[in-house]
């Protein structure tokens, strides 16, 4: 089991480009300031990563 990360969406996607809009979508996040607990794999933490301005990371 590796670890887990929470995952809260902290900035709207309106006016985002859809590129990202589909990776938040992917991550589960469809709401303003909805949580997800996802494991942490290089697939991921590489989607974190392009949208890492509007989500917020902890290590569960």
């Amino acid at each position: 089991m590796g670890t887990k990360l929470n995952i809260q969406l902290v900035r709207s996607m309106v006016g985002k480009p859809e590129k990202q809009r589909k990776v938040l979508r992917a991550l589960g996040l469809t709401r303003m300031h909805k949580m997800v607990t996802l494991d942490a794999n290089p697939a991921i933490q590489g989607m974190i990563t392009k949208v890492a301005h509007m989500v917020k990371v902890e290590e569960v």
